[in-house]
C-alpha cells in the first residue's frame, strides 16, 4: 500500500485497439469454449447445427455492438454498462446494473478458478505424479493473477498476446488440417442451414445450443472498460468491440464447422463422436475436451497437438481469470469514485493500476475458493458449473438494459443514425431477451441443479430447479435489487454530484 496513490484516475493512453482486443478475446477464452462449451452444444444441443447456432448468436451481439459503440462516442468511463444504463435510465438503475455486472465478472472468475484447478490437478498428477488439489493449484494462479494485475494493465495486455496467438493458432491449424482431409465431405447446410440451427425448437436441441453459445461469448462486451485508459477511446472502443466480437464469432463457427466435418457432418455421426470422445468410465461429457484433443490427434499425426492444446487450456484458463481480474477491479474502481462503494476502491497505484479494486476482487476469490475445499466440493462439477450459469444470467440481462438505455440516450440525438440510436439496440434486446429466457429455462443443465428424476435435457425438464438453483439463477437480480435499493438510501447531494460527473 505505499505506493498506492490518492488519485482517483486510471492511467492514460496505456492501450491500443489491439491491447484492448486481447484482453476481450482473452475474457472469452476460446479454447476454453471449444473445449467445454461445443461438445456439450452438441450432444445435448442440435449436433450439426452447432456451428451455425455459433453464427447467429455472434450476429446478435454484432447488433448489439452497434448501439454500445455509439455510446461509447458519447461516454467513456471504466465502468462502462454501469455509465451507460445510467445514462439511459438514471443512476438508480445504473448502479442497480453494476451490481448485477460485478456478481456476473466475480462468478466467472471464480468458474474459471475452479475449472483451472480441476485441470490442472489432473494433468499433473498424470504427467508428473503431483498429487495436489485442485484448489491449491487454483491458489498459485490466484497470488499469480493477483500479482500481474497490481503491476500494470501493459503488462496484462504483453502476457495476453503471448497466450492468445498460441491459443488461436491450435485451433486454426487444427481446422485447417481438418478441412484439407475432409473437406470434400464438409456440408454447410448441415450446420448453418435455419432447420439445422432450431432443430428441436427452442424448448429442446437448439435451445440447450443457443443457451452454450451465448454463455461462451461472455467477456466481449469489456472493451469499454478500458475506455479511460486506451489512447483514443472513441476510436479505439468502437473498433476493438467490431474485432473482439468478429474475431470471436468467426473463430468459434470455423471450429465449431470443422469439428462438426471430422466427426462426420450429420447428426447421428456427430453424437455417436462426442459420447465416445468425451467419456470417462462410461460416462459422456465427462471429459469434454476429449473431443477436440481426439480430433486433432486423427488429423495432425500422433498426439503432439493435442499435448500442446491440454497446456494452453491451462493458459487460456489463467488468461480468462487475468482479464476479469482487471474488469471486475476497474467496476469497483468507478463504484469507489461515485461512492456507492467505499471511496478507497478509487484509489490507484503508480502503475494507474485500481490497487485496492484488485485486492477486494483477489480476497473474495480466495474466500469462494476456501469455502468450497473446506466444504469438500469440486473445483470442476460445482464451483466451475454453478458460478458459470450465474454468470451468463448476469451479464446478458445487463445487455439488456444497455439496450433499452441506448435508446432511451440516443434515440434523442439526431447526430446519431436512427439504426445505432434505435433500430439496432431494439433488435438486440430481442434477441438477448430470447437468450436470457433460453438461459435462465436450461440453467438446470448448465449448472447441474435439477431436483431428482428430472431429466434436464428434455423439454419438460426445463425449468425444473432445486432451491439452491433458484437462489443461484435468481442472484443477478437479486443483486440488481440490493444495487437499486442502496443508490436509493444513498441519494444525498454529494453522492448524485459524484455519480454524475462519473456518468458523464
Amino acid at each position: 500500500m505505499s505506493n498506492s496513490s490518492t488519485d482517483s484516475g486510471l492511467k492514460k493512453g496505456k492501450l491500443g485497439i489491439v491491447g484492448i482486443v486481447f484482453f476481450v478475446v482473452a475474457a472469452a477464452a476460446p479454447l476454453l469454449g471449444m473445449t467445454g462449451a461445443v461438445p456439450v452444444a452438441m450432444l445435448l444441443g442440435n449436433q450439426a447445427g452447432t456451428p451455425g447456432t455459433y453464427l447467429a448468436v455472434g450476429l446478435v451481439l454484432l447488433v448489439f455492438s452497434v448501439g454500445y459503440a455509439a455510446m461509447s462516442q458519447k461516454v467513456t468511463n471504466t465502468g462502462a454498462f454501469f455509465a451507460y444504463v445510467g445514462k439511459g435510465l438514471g443512476k438508480h438503475a445504473g448502479v442497480a446494473s453494476s451490481f448485477a455486472m460485478l456478481v456476473g465478472y466475480i462468478t466467472i472468475q471464480l468458474a474459471i478458478y475452479g475449472f483451472i484447478g480441476g485441470v490442472l490437478s489432473g494433468q499433473m498428477a498424470a504427467e508428473f505424479g503431483m498429487s495436489i488439489t485442485w484448489w491449491q493449484w487454483a491458489l498459485i494462479a490466484w497470488a499469480l493473477v493477483t500479482g500481474l494485475s497490481l503491476l500494470s494493465v501493459d503488462v496484462g495486455a504483453k502476457v495476453l498476446g503471448v497466450l492468445m496467438v498460441a491459443e488461436l493458432a491450435t485451433l486454426i491449424i487444427t481446422s485447417v488440417a481438418v478441412f484439407i482431409n475432409h473437406g470434400s465431405s464438409a456440408n454447410l447446410g448441415n450446420s448453418f442451414s435455419f432447420d439445422a440451427i432450431f432443430a428441436g425448437g427452442f424448448t429442446g436441441g437448439a435451445g440447450i445450443a443457443i443457451a452454450f453459445a451465448f454463455a461462451s461469448f461472455i467477456g466481449f462486451e469489456a472493451t469499454a472498460i478500458y475506455g479511460e485508459e486506451s489512447k483514443d477511446p472513441k476510436r479505439a472502443v468502437p473498433r476493438a468491440t467490431y474485432w473482439a466480437v468478429s474475431i470471436i464469432t468467426v473463430l468459434f463457427a470455423i471450429t465449431a464447422f470443422a469439428m462438426a466435418t471430422a466427426m462426420g457432418g450429420n447428426n447421428d455421426a456427430i453424437a455417436n463422436y462426442v459420447a465416445k470422445a468425451s467419456s470417462v468410465g462410461g460416462t459422456p461429457l465427462a471429459n469434454p475436451a476429449g473431443v477436440i484433443f481426439s480430433i486433432a490427434d486423427d488429423n495432425l499425426g500422433g498426439n503432439w497437438m493435442s499435448t500442446i492444446m491440454s497446456w494452453l487450456v491451462i493458459s487460456s484458463c489463467f488468461a480468462g481469470i487475468l482479464a476479469f481480474q482487471n474488469a471486475i477491479s476497474r467496476y469497483l474502481f468507478a463504484l469507489g469514485r461515485g461512492e456507492v462503494l467505499p471511496k478507497m476502491l478509487a484509489k490507484t497505484n503508480k502503475s494507474g493500476a485500481p490497487v485496492n479494486g484488485v485486492i477486494v476482487t483477489s480476497i473474495v476469490a480466495a474466500v469462494v475458493i476456501a469455502l468450497f475445499a473446506f466444504n469438500g466440493l469440486d473445483g470442476i462439477a460445482n464451483l466451475f458449473t454453478w458460478m458459470s450459469a450465474v454468470t451468463a444470467v448476469a451479464i446478458m440481462f445487463v445487455e439488456i438494459l444497455v439496450s433499452i438505455a441506448v435508446v432511451v440516450f440516443l434515440g434523442k440525438d439526431k447526430s446519431v443514425h436512427i439504426f445505432k440510436s434505435v433500430v439496432a439496440p431494439i433488435v438486440s434486446a430481442v434477441g438477448l431477451a430470447v437468450g436470457v429466457y433460453m438461459l435462465m429455462s436450461r440453467f438446470n443443465l448448465l449448472g447441474n441443479l435439477a431436483p431428482a428424476n428430472v431429466d434436464p435435457t428434455t423439454p419438460e425438464g426445463a425449468w425444473q430447479l432445486t432451491g439452491f438453483g433458484w437462489f443461484l439463477v435468481l442472484l443477478p437480480f437479486i443483486a440488481a435489487a440490493i444495487g437499486m435499493v442502496l443508490s436509493m438510501m444513498n441519494n444525498s447531494k454529494r453522492n448524485s454530484e459524484l455519480l454524475a460527473d462519473i456518468l458523464s
